[in-house]
């Protein structure tokens, strides 16, 4: 099927991000959110980011202006619905709330629309299986900053067509990503390979082996990571982090996923990383 308008519901960082992505590659986007506030902090954030790509050359202002008239924001679910091709969910990683997401867009989506969520652990067959449609449910997990990651995770759930997987294939090659196909088991490919990473990293710290930048220093110079772990988990949010650890942990029933109670505490307390100024670091 051909995928012309795609709404991207949730305009936090990841979903602004895979709007301006979208409309960049000539696709008519609809970017919706709950919060007309977020909304404005993420056409700002697009403009901004449009800027810099102008700045640096790989865009040009006419590609920067078309981009911004092939994207529409809205808060109202009802208006964007009836027109996508595609929609992509990006709204917080909690499984009772997507779901609900999924059964509300079944209802208001043409038939042939295909559903995706960018979700980094949860099972798209449940997902799928809240639908009308489940054949035509996918996986799309974009990595952040998404107009500058490469790599886009395709799951596949256990209903998902051959022909939805070719459509959102081709669409992942079209925004000039390069894509990669994980089976739907706990943490995909990604994060079942980067969580218990970043988890040793912490236990490290919480058992006294290391302070926060000793542990990052070791990772970037030693194993030449570009970021060091709790960096990283920083930057990805400290609530995401957990989040996924206890769907591995609920997953598999394996005690090498268990969240370390260093990150239990700090989500208890509200740092959460770099969006709310403190994590493993401390942000101005």
């Amino acid at each position: 099927m051909g995928i012309n308008n795609v709404m991207v519901v949730g305009a936090g960082q990841m979903g602004s991000g895979i709007a301006q992505v979208m409309a960049q590659n000539g696709l008519m986007t609809t970017l919706f959110d709950v919060s007309e506030a977020q909304l404005e902090k993420a056409r700002v954030g697009i403009i901004k980011s449009l800027s810099k790509l102008v700045e640096k050359g790989k865009l040009t202002a006419d590609q920067q202006h078309d981009t911004l008239n092939r994207l529409c924001l809205t808060s109202v679910l009802e208006d964007a619905a009836p027109e996508a091709d595609l929609v992509v969910e990006a709204i917080v990683e909690h499984e009772a709330t997507k779901v609900a997401l999924f059964k509300q867009l079944d209802d208001l989506c043409p038939a042939h629309a295909l559903l995706s969520s960018n979700t980094s652990s949860i099972s798209i067959t449940r997902l799928a299986a809240a639908t009308q449609r489940p054949h035509q449910v996918m996986g799309m997990h974009f990595m952040n900053p998404v107009p500058l990651m490469q790599l886009v995770e395709l799951i596949r759930g256990a209903q998902t067509s051959e022909a939805t997987y070719e459509a959102i294939h081709a669409l992942t090659l079209r925004l000039g990503k390069t894509p990669a196909v994980s089976n739907d088991l706990p943490g995909f490919l990604s994060n079942r390979i980067l969580m218990p990473m970043l988890n040793e990293a912490m236990f490290a710290v919480y058992e006294g082996v290391g302070t926060p930048e000793a542990v990052d220093t070791v990772m970037k110079l030693g194993m030449n990571h570009p970021m060091g772990p709790l960096t990283l988990a920083d930057f990805i949010g400290l609530d995401t982090c957990l989040a996924i650890l206890n769907v591995l942990h609920d997953g598999f029933k394996d005690p090498k996923y268990r969240p370390c109670p260093l990150l239990k505490q700090y989500v208890d307390a509200g740092w959460l990383g770099k969006k709310t100024g403190r994590g493993f670091y401390t942000y101005s």
